[in-house]
């Protein structure tokens, strides 16, 4: 996706090399990944991210240096179909479309950047074909309604913005087509909150593995022995304050995940409490189902309710047996990534 690709175009552009960027922008049957996956390539052969599972990046590199010589987009297929589809490895019986585009509109990358940096979402649409309208053309709508790129068609960027506010909601891909020009249009939230209350032994391999799976993470617990640098070099933010002071903060949005993991009822009860006043993806609690159910009976003589409760993952994790605290932390973003995954398929086109 467009974020874990941003840092490497930039660190480039710093360092005066071309590069353009690879979009998924098509997929039909058992592609290797979906629309919107990205890779971005430098000049000097540097690359991120992958359109696929390793099959086509030979493939597309070497015509993004192409791409990159004559500033031209270009469309690309790979597919069984296709001729070449032994000779890159596509032979899992999908069929991609790819765009390539040079990387040079500071009109559009940089206000894309500021807005995922400051965490909104935004729409991102790209020309992919168009007789009037050239393709690699862009629009970027923030949720304010403010529009940056090189999109110059009046009534295209009016359309775009009337489709923005669905795109928003959720993230999502789709091929617009208006007339003779097709539009690939996408949404580009910044990465997931990740809010770890408890700086226990699980939070290590816990935050660790969060990162490697692109969630911004947050780490609170006001004992500052415990709350480290040192013991947490891979966390965006540590906060050594209580959990509701600390969630008042920080701010919880629709697709944050909450794990509470203290394993001490002074942090853990109010943390659950202010997470329940709020609506994230997941919130999940560690503890036997002993120490659970005492947990919810004190819960319930405070005011929540028994269907506030049941949003609460506990025991939490995925039932794989785990034992290790790096085992637990893999069951905990299994079940995070299956929680995650199934409330983005709700309303989707699939």
């Amino acid at each position: 996706m467009m974020h874990d690709i941003l840092p490497s175009l930039l660190k480039w552009q710093a360092q005066g090399l071309s590069a353009a960027i690879a979009t998924v922008v098509k997929t039909w049957g058992s592609s290797p990944r979906p629309a919107g996956s990205r890779m971005a390539i430098a000049v000097n052969g540097e690359f991120a991210g992958s359109v696929s599972g390793g099959c086509v990046e030979t493939a597309v590199i070497e015509e993004a240096m192409n791409v990159m010589k004559t500033g031209a987009p270009k469309l690309l297929q790979f597919g069984v179909a296709d001729e070449t589809a032994w000779s890159v490895g596509l032979t899992c019986g999908g069929k991609i479309e790819v765009l390539l585009e040079p990387f040079y509109d500071k009109k559009f990358f940089e206000p894309l950047r500021v807005n995922l940096a400051g965490k909104e979402p935004v729409v991102m649409a790209t020309v992919i074909r168009g007789a009037s309208t050239l393709p690699g053309r862009h629009l970027l709508v923030s949720r304010a309604g403010t529009i940056a790129g090189d999109l110059e068609n009046t009534e295209l960027i009016s359309s775009i913005q009337q489709a923005a506010p669905a795109f928003l909601e959720r993230e999502h891909t789709t091929v617009l087509t208006f007339g003779e020009t097709e539009i690939f249009v996408e949404s580009c939230f910044p990465p997931p909150k990740l809010i770890i209350v408890g700086a226990v032994h699980i939070a290590v391999p816990l935050a660790h593995i969060a990162k490697t799976l692109d969630f911004n993470v947050i780490l609170v617990d006001p004992r500052g022995a415990f709350a480290s640098a040192a013991r947490f070099p891979h966390v965006d933010q540590l906060v050594r304050q209580w959990p509701e002071e600390a969630m008042a903060e920080i701010g919880i949005d629709a697709s944050a995940c909450i794990v509470i993991l203290s394993h001490d009822p002074k942090l853990d009860d109010p943390a659950v409490k202010t997470a329940l006043q709020h609506h994230p993806v997941y919130i999940g609690v560690l503890g036997s189902r002993k120490t659970h159910e005492k947990r919810f009976r004190r819960l319930l003589a405070e005011g929540v309710t028994e269907e506030q409760l049941r949003r609460v993952h506990a025991p939490i994790g995925l039932n794989i047996g785990a034992a290790t605290p790096a085992e637990i932390a893999v069951s905990i973003m299994a079940e995070i990534v299956a929680q995650r995954r199934r409330m983005r398929l709700v309303g989707s086109d699939s």
